[in-house]
């Protein structure tokens, strides 16, 4: 990786993309700093602090504490995942979106465009559920935290966080179009990382609070051993892929022969990545989110409800079992959203009947449906193997932390899968890149 960036250095055009880079997610990491009006920080980090892992803790991981800091990108880019995740879903459903996807770089344009204005409205709908429930707990918990509330100041605060997040998008796209990688990636990957000097002087003060001891050695142990154990896992199975064989069909044409050829269709382990892990980890923080929402901020701490939100969010309750639940039942939305997402990134069918408009055909299966058959049974097995391999990952620090009662280490866990797969993807365009730009032809 670090001589890939060496070599990316010494090409000027790279060079111009990697300072690029770099300089607007300063900006984001500037914009990260400036204050929401009318808004006590104090108050966004006793939100927070009410335990349980929901999906206000991944906002602060995913925005560098700017969620917890009250600031201007509060919402981070939240807001323009979910549109994302909606629109790819809607665009299965509905015919005028699929057929609009289909339409080449206008179409995309068009979902983009689309994507923008939901993303901004679902900003607006978080930013004023958020208000709503900081009033609530203004009342409730006895602490200011929004100054002179009224019409006016909830359409400054809300108007801001949704700034903020347009603001966001507009910065990823301009990362993906003049930068290197993608863009939104990239805003996600500069979050999580402005995180880890905080979290690691965290864990160092617990250290020196508690002593060293054998406990303490063996949980810094434990840690080191899951994150070597993660990346180790990550880099392996991101490259891994089945490559399925392919002859075409000669032909002559004149006097020349065309076709012939054997290639191979790879398909990955991991087709996914970690958006599985992802839409999983929402899912499951969205019910203590939506109570802490209707409870002002107040977390049930005993009884029934207690336990159930114990079940949905890890570290919440206090009982070895609710952890295992939790584990199962994030195993599980794991291998369905890996089965599901890669239903929609990938079609049997359409490739089968390009590959039999090309003259081409895998050896030893007719054309037509035993093909698409044959590469769907292919793609269901490896969907299991990759769905299998990010569970285990997922649930390690889940199962680590409910061990040694450390709460923040399943955001951990996530955090450090999405921060992998963010550096190598962008390691890839950026040799990619290098590869077109270091490409003489057969002319030369």
């Amino acid at each position: 990786m670090l001589q890939t960036l060496r070599n990316a250095w010494k090409i000027p055009d790279l060079r111009r993309r990697i300072l690029f880079t770099l300089m607007m997610l300063i900006v984001f990491r500037f914009g990260a700093h400036i204050p929401v009006p009318f808004l006590s920080a104090e108050a966004m980090q006793a939100f927070l602090g009410n335990g349980g892992t929901d999906l206000f803790s991944l906002f602060d991981v995913f925005t560098g504490g700017a969620f917890s800091n009250a600031t201007v990108m509060a919402m981070g880019v939240s807001p323009y995942i979910n549109a994302s995740i909606i629109i790819q879903l809607l665009t299965v459903a509905i015919p005028a979106l699929e057929r609009m996807a289909k339409e080449g770089v206008e179409g995309r344009k068009k979902l983009n465009k689309i994507t923008r204005y939901l993303g901004i409205a679902l900003a607006f709908i978080q930013g004023s559920g958020l208000y709503v429930t900081l009033y609530n707990m203004s009342a409730t918990a006895n602490l200011q935290a929004i100054q002179n509330p009224g019409v006016l100041t909830f359409f400054v605060i809300v108007l801001t966080f949704t700034a903020g997040t347009a603001f966001i998008m507009w910065l990823g796209e301009i990362i993906t179009e003049k930068g290197l990688g993608n863009g939104i990636s990239m805003i996600i990957f500069a979050g999580i990382v402005s995180r880890i000097p905080s979290g690691i002087r965290a864990v160092y003060q617990q250290f020196l609070a508690t002593g060293i001891t054998v406990k303490g050695i063996i949980i810094a142990a434990a840690i080191l051993i899951v994150a070597i154990a993660a990346i180790t896992f990550v880099v392996f199975f991101s490259d891994a892929e089945r490559r399925i064989p392919v002859q075409y069909a000669k032909r002559v044409v004149g006097r020349r022969a065309y076709g012939g050829q054997r290639t191979n269709i790879p398909i990955k382990v991991v087709m996914g990545g970690v958006m599985p892990i992802i839409f999983a980890s929402s899912i499951m923080a969205f019910p203590a989110t939506i109570v802490r929402l209707v409870s002002g901020g107040n977390m049930p701490q005993s009884g029934i409800g207690y336990y159930i939100l114990g079940c949905l969010s890890a570290g919440y309750a206090n009982a070895w079992w609710t952890s295992l639940v939790y584990a199962v039942l994030y195993f599980l939305l794991i291998l369905f959203f890996t089965y599901f997402y890669s239903s929609i990134q990938f079609n049997p069918i359409e490739l089968a009947n390009n590959m039999n408009k090309s003259g081409g055909n895998i050896p030893g299966i007719r054309p037509g449906r035993p093909t698409s058959d044959y590469i769907r049974k292919v793609s269901s097995r490896l969907n299991l193997v990759g769905a299998v391999f990010l569970g285990i990952v997922a649930i390690l620090p889940v199962v680590i932390g409910a061990i040694f009662g450390i709460r923040s280490l399943q955001i951990g866990g996530t955090s450090l899968l999405i921060m992998e797969g963010v550096a190598l993807e962008t390691v890839k365009q950026i040799e990619s890149q290098m590869v077109m730009r270091n490409y003489k032809g057969f002319l030369e």
